[in-house]
């Protein structure tokens, strides 16, 4: 039986206050403030769409280290950060996947995240794949006093398909292909072009979106009155209930949005309206996910009896509630790239990336993977030829040592207004881990006051640098405060 044997989401901890950007903009634009409840999910200057997909993958795989079950990786966006380098790949890297997968970007359209969740499915039944992951992230730019700006938000969802006793079982499967353009951005345009919403919703989705409902329920074999949770991302009001009406489907089944506390996350949001259904579903539940563009794409579930045993730590609801108000427009507007501000002479650097030193330090840097001694004990990051340990500094004894999901804790720190930031001060310091090993990097999605020596911490995965001269991105890890950890680690707390 193939289906979703675990899923993972993730959405920023900044919330964008749309009343504080409505506000902002009613100068100019006083319409918006009809707009102007709830909150969006803001993305940090150092996250993008990848790096989110990064952490929703994590979350879906959990914390251990041996990944090697992973045969097949998709990754789906329409705001990947490299239109010619393979993006699965860096995912694929960051997640420390054996290097015999299949790694394959999917993009071109609003609904790329469910065509992709459809590819693995059919990948896995047909045998080609015993365990495909999927992930797909999302972190448009809109213009500054744009409804859009408002309507989106930023997040990311990850799932692992595999035959071996799935969390919820895949049942049919729906597509319609139509160029029917409601939207469109061109290789190089900053920002969308939307048509008029009247013409998208009668002309669009109300016409292509029900005959893939249609074809995926009847592959399924099952009657559209018993779907049990129906997910249907869209930035119109009522529009899930409306195409709820015309198919026969429950009004109690129609999925809320979430368009009051995050947004609506492009290609990523139905995925993660699935990963939030499957979080409130019960054994035998019917699922049924759907989204528009250029023509539509429908998948139906049913909940087995296996569903715990796939549950996220964190999840949409653990995210979500993972939450930090933004009430300052101009930090989004900074943090986006919409003004052109002065950023003072010691931004003024060459960020040119050594391709052969990053090619040799992959693991190390794209996966944080240091070294452990096999006759010490003694681990080190980074890993070299040469064990430190202090008593016996023994020669080509290391073996790789993954740092990514072990727990750590501030052992020293600075908050630095010295050096350019894009959100300062600049915090970085020195974490130690438990097990052993040091490892000196930047702190991220921290204000003044949070940091102090013996704070817990865990590791994401984020922006390093960005080259704009050669539109290249660098990625590393950082340390961000573990606000589920209810004890210091062992390593800090017997000092």
């Amino acid at each position: 039986m193939v289906g979703i044997a675990a899923w993972g989401a993730y959405a920023p901890r900044l919330r964008l206050s749309r009343k504080a950007a409505a506000t902002a903009n009613a100068w100019v634009a006083p319409n918006l403030m009809g707009k102007g409840k709830g909150e969006r999910a803001m993305a940090n200057w150092d996250e993008d769409a990848l790096t989110m997909a990064v952490e929703a993958a994590r979350d879906a795989l959990g914390p251990g280290d041996d990944r090697g079950h992973v045969d097949s990786l998709w990754f789906a966006s329409t705001t990947a950060p490299f239109t010619d380098r393979l993006n699965a790949g860096i995912v694929s890297s960051a997640l420390t996947l054996e290097k015999t997968i299949s790694a394959a970007d999917v993009t071109g359209s609003q609904r790329c995240g469910l065509t992709a969740l459809a590819q693995a499915l059919t990948a896995v039944k047909a045998g080609a794949s015993k365990s495909a992951l999927i992930v797909g992230g999302e972190h448009r730019r809109a213009r500054a006093a744009s409804a859009q700006e408002l309507d989106w938000g930023d997040g990311a969802a990850a799932f692992l398909v595999s035959g071996d006793r799935p969390a919820a079982a895949f049942l049919g499967h729906g597509a319609i292909t139509d160029d029917f353009v409601d939207h469109f951005r061109g290789a190089d345009a900053e920002f969308d072009y939307q048509w008029e919403e009247r013409w998208i919703r009668d002309e669009g989705i109300v016409k292509l979106v029900p005959p893939a409902i249609t074809a995926a329920l009847a592959q399924a074999g099952v009657e559209a009155g018993a779907v049990s949770h129906f997910c249907f991302p869209s930035t119109f009001p009522g529009m899930a209930a409306i195409l709820a009406k015309r198919l026969g489907i429950p009004d109690a089944a129609v999925c809320d949005n979430l368009a009051a506390v995050m947004g609506e996350a492009g290609s990523s949001h139905a995925l993660i309206m699935l990963a939030h259904a499957l979080e409130q579903a019960k054994a035998g539940d019917v699922i049924l996910v759907a989204q528009f563009g250029q023509g539509a794409e429908a998948l139906v579930f049913r909940v087995t009896a296996d569903l715990a045993a796939g549950r996220p730590a964190r999840g949409v609801t653990g995210s979500l509630a993972d939450r930090k108000e933004e009430t300052n427009y101009l930090k989004f507007l900074f943090f986006n790239g919409l003004v052109d501000w002065d950023k003072g002479m010691r931004a003024e650097k060459d960020n040119k990336t050594a391709l052969t030193t990053l090619y040799r330090n992959e693991a190390m840097i794209l996966g944080l993977v240091g070294g452990r001694c096999t006759e010490t004990g003694v681990v080190q990051f980074p890993r070299t030829r040469i064990s430190v340990a202090p008593n016996n500094p023994a020669v080509d004894t290391q073996e790789p040592y993954k740092f990514a999901e072990k727990k750590a804790a501030i052992l020293t720190y600075s908050a630095d207004y010295l050096t350019f930031s894009m959100a300062p001060p600049n915090h970085y310091g020195m974490v130690e881990f438990e097990g052993g090993g040091r490892i000196f990097m930047d702190i991220t999605d921290v204000e003044p006051g949070d940091v102090d020596t013996g704070l817990p911490v865990r590791m994401v995965f984020r922006l390093k640098e960005v080259d704009e001269k050669r539109g290249f991105r660098r990625y590393f890890w950082k340390a961000v405060p573990d606000r589920t950890a209810q004890a210091k680690p062992a390593a800090v707390a017997a000092e």
